[in-house]
C-alpha cells in the first residue's frame, strides 16, 4: 500500500532533500514506523511516548489526525499525509 508523505524543510535533511517520500502501513503509526526503517531518525522527531510531538501537525486527506485516530488513524492505498511543524509567535 503506497502512502504519499510530504515532508517539512525542517526534516528534510532526513529524507535527503525530498519533498515527498512513499511509505507503507496500515495506520499512521504503522507509516512512521516504515519511513523510520529508510530515514533512520524521522519517527523520533514525530512521536514521543506513544503519541504525535505537541509541535507537530499530521494531515491524512486535509484531516487533522489527532480528530480521526492519532496515530492509529487507518490508512489506504492512495492517501496523502502531510507532516507540518506547528508556527507560533508573532508581534504583540
Amino acid at each position: 500500500m503506497a502512502i504519499e508523505v510530504r515532508i517539512p524543510t525542517i526534516l528534510r535533511n532526513l529524507t535527503d532533500d525530498a519533498k515527498v517520500v512513499e511509505g507503507n502501513g496500515s495506520t499512521v503509526g504503522e507509516l512512521f514506523s516504515d519511513l523510520d526503517g529508510r530515514y533512520p531518525g524521522i519517527a523520533e522527531r514525530l512521536v514521543d511516548n506513544g503519541k504525535l510531538r505537541r509541535f507537530i501537525n499530521v494531515y491524512l486527506n486535509d484531516e487533522d489526525v489527532r480528530f480521526v485516530g492519532g496515530l492509529d488513524a487507518k490508512l489506504t492505498d492512495g492517501d496523502n499525509v502531510t507532516v507540518l511543524p506547528a508556527v507560533a509567535g508573532g508581534s504583540r
